[in-house]
């Protein structure tokens, strides 16, 4: 009876225990879901999700193939009739036909150009510048060129009256220059070997010796 006694107590804590178990268990399953712990150890359990888009290949509707191009028939050429033409054919002669009864003017002969040489001094049969030199000139050390205008005629003789073209600084010395022109001797100009009158510009220098 004791052994019996002892064996039905051990069955009755054993029950005891596993259902304080079951009932701590559905306690913490309530707090667990109610806390929301639960749902983030499934998450964290779960696998991750991989996705995949599917693209549809839409196929695009080709163009229908052209027609067959038309054949068309070539026209019919009708050839031309052959004509014949009789040309009459020239005679060839060597003969000269085409004359003329105008006269035909000579082309004028070239004209002439005379070969001109102008008119020099004649130094031989000229006096020297310095022959003209004024005293008063040569005592104030004055020197200087003037240039003359002479007019020589046919036989070499001064023509009229010769004229100052530029002054050689000093009006004694241009005065001077005008009385030497007077008497000089030139050289006439030609033409073609013929003396004529002409007219020359002289330059007369004054140097102090």
């Amino acid at each position: 009876m004791a052994a019996y006694a002892r064996h039905d107590t051990a069955f009755f804590s054993q029950r005891a225990i596993f259902f304080v178990a079951i009932v701590i268990l559905h306690v913490v399953l309530i707090y667990l879901f109610e806390s929301g712990l639960a749902t983030r150890i499934i998450h964290a359990a779960e696998p991750p999700l991989e996705t995949t888009i599917a693209q549809d290949v839409q196929k695009r509707d080709l163009p229908p193939p052209p027609p067959p191009p038309k054949m068309e028939r070539p026209p019919v050429e009708v050839p031309p009739p052959d004509v014949v033409i009789n040309v009459p054919v020239e005679t060839t002669s060597t003969a000269i036909t085409n004359t003329t009864t105008k006269h035909v003017e000579a082309p004028p002969p070239p004209v002439h150009q005379a070969v001109i040489v102008p008119a020099a001094l004649d130094i031989k049969h000229s006096p020297s510048p310095q022959d003209y030199y004024p005293p008063t000139s040569i005592r104030m050390n004055e020197a200087g060129t003037a240039i003359i205008k002479l007019c020589a005629a046919a036989d070499g003789s001064v023509a009229g009256t010769p004229t100052l073209e530029r002054s050689s600084g000093s009006s004694r010395l241009d005065e001077a220059a005008i009385k030497w022109g007077v008497h000089v001797r030139m050289k006439p100009e030609t033409s073609d070997g013929k003396p004529i009158g002409g007219c020359v510009p002289l330059k007369v220098t004054f140097v102090l010796q």
